[in-house]
Formats: structure tokens, sequence, C-alpha cells
């Protein structure tokens, strides 16, 4: 029997659309890792060092010679990690069992797949984002005695300035994220310091805006993310820490200067076409997502462990 266009088709285009636009509020590792798409499934990353912010000279005379630039250097090998789920849409769910479900089913059975999806690469951007070695001694700091900010001595304010001059030494311009573990934000939102500055508002408690605003920075993400592991117990992804970085606000390719990125197979993620599974009298969705957390400007970021 000829095969029809329909037969060939492996992959589904609209709830793929769906999937790739897919984003969940309590997951924020995309504010230091944004998605740039890759061609390859491994290579070198692309990173960037203080070469990224030089002026340089571009006067040329007639006749003379173009000088050359370049932004960014192969570093450290990458290599993506696919990722691949599926969800059943029981056949009791449709009201005719001959009948594929409709979009809305088919749909919801992509997001519940990618709310799984997302948390493994939540985890793997906190676990890289969080590991001091990582980073050098001039770019982390672990808090202790009165530097906590749970101490009321502590100032967390002179501190973030203090961090954000190290990476601006660095690489010449200043960070414009902060993410804070649910730990961390907890410890500001008490902080005698911090409160002090809206001590004349008559705001009940301290917003992530008013935070950002004390700071002087364009965005402040909450790290709220858990991890539940096989004996039921209950973790935070992002721990006790927090972590200050420059990354584009509107990033559109790897060869943009970032903190980080999450280099992302083109097209991913990806849902297949829906097949029946007659044992399991149910249509199944699968998604696969083929990625890779990397840190391609190390020196645009500052890591802050122990701060609770």
């Amino acid at each position: 029997m000829a095969m029809n266009a329909q037969g060939v088709r492996v992959i589904n285009p609209i709830l793929s659309t769906i999937a790739q636009g897919y984003l969940q509020a309590d997951l924020v590792g995309s504010a230091l890792f944004p998605r740039v798409p890759v061609e390859i499934s491994g290579g070198q990353i692309l990173e960037f060092g203080k070469e990224s912010f030089k002026l340089y000279n571009a006067r040329r005379a007639p006749g003379g010679s173009t000088k050359r630039i370049s932004f960014g250097y192969l570093g450290k090998p990458f290599a993506l990690t696919i990722d691949s789920l599926e969800a059943p849409v029981p056949r009791e769910f449709l009201r005719d069992a001959s009948v594929m479900p409709g979009l809305d089913l088919g749909e919801r059975a992509v997001n519940l797949v990618m709310r799984s999806l997302l948390l493994a690469l939540e985890v793997a951007q906190a676990t890289l984002a969080t590991d001091p070695a990582q980073y050098d001694a001039s770019h982390k700091i672990t808090l202790a005695g009165v530097s906590k900010w749970s101490d009321p001595a502590s100032d967390p304010i002179a501190q973030m300035e203090s961090y954000k001059e190290a990476i601006r030494q660095s690489v010449g311009i200043r960070p414009n994220t902060l993410l804070l573990s649910a730990q961390a934000f907890s410890a500001a939102k008490t902080n005698a310091k911090i409160r002090e500055q809206f001590k004349y508002t008559t705001a009940d408690s301290l917003t992530v805006d008013m935070l950002a605003r004390v700071f002087d920075l364009k965005r402040l993400v909450i790290g709220e993310a858990v991890l539940s592991d096989d004996a039921g117990t209950i973790s935070d992804v992002w721990g006790n820490n927090a972590v200050l970085a420059y990354v584009p606000e509107v990033p559109t390719s790897m060869e943009v200067p970032s903190y980080g990125y999450t280099y992302t197979m083109n097209g991913h993620p990806l849902v297949e076409e829906p097949y029946y599974d007659n044992n399991a009298k149910s249509w199944v969705y699968g998604v696969s997502f083929e990625r890779a957390p990397v840190l391609s400007g190390i020196t645009s970021g500052f890591l802050i462990q122990g701060i609770k």
C-alpha cells in the first residue's frame, strides 16, 4: 500500500510549536541560561572574555588593510543530552474510541511531559550554576557569621555592590540578572538593612520588584523549584545560593556574549505523532528534548553561597 503524506510525517508540527513555547512560572533557570539553537549535537562552547567588550580601532587608511576582530573563542566541549518521555491519553477520555484525541487533549498530554522535562533541565542548570569549581576565586564567596543575610548585622546591599563591581572589573559591563534561591529570598525579605529601605512605604511585604530596585538590577528571579527523590524527600533545586550574572535581555544567537546559554537542537523540543497502544488502550504522545546548559562567560557571573 502506498504511504501518504500523513503516514510519513513523524513529527507533529502544531504540538511541537506548543511544546517549544511552553513555560513554567516556578522554573527560572532560563534567566541565566536562555535557549539558543544549535545545529549539531556536540562541539565546543563559544566562550567570551574581556575581548568581547574591547574597544577596537576601526580606522583604515585608503588602500590599507582592514582589521579583523572575533568575539568569543572555542572553549570546553559540550554534548547535547537527549531527554524523551511519553504521556498517554486513555481511550476512556474520548467519546468515540475510534477518534484520535483533539488538540486540547493532545496539548494537555504534551504539557504534562514538558513539566517533567523542564524540571530536569532546571536541575541541570542549577547544578552547573551553583558549582563553585566553575568559578575563580574572585567570582565566588561563601557567607558566614555576620555576613549571612539572616544575621541582623549583615548588609546585602553593600555586598551586592561589591559583587557587581567584581564582574564589571572582569568584563567591563555590569551584571543585570540575579537569581535568588527560595531560601535566599526568604533571608532577603527579613534582612534589617533591606527592610530599612522601605520603612516609609505602606507595602506589607517585600516584593521581587522592590528587591530588584534595591539592588539596582533589571531582572531578579526566585528559584522556587523543589525536587523529590525516590524516598519522597523534598529539596530546593537552587539550594541556599544566589547567582549574579550578565545575560543579554534579548539573546539572538550563541555569538552574543552571555554568562550562559542552553544550547538546544534546532526544532526542539519536538512532539512525535501520537500512536495507539492497544495494551494500554491509549493514544500515546512522545516528546524529545535535546539540549545542554553551558557556561559561556563565567567571568560575567558571581556565585554567592551560604546566604541564610
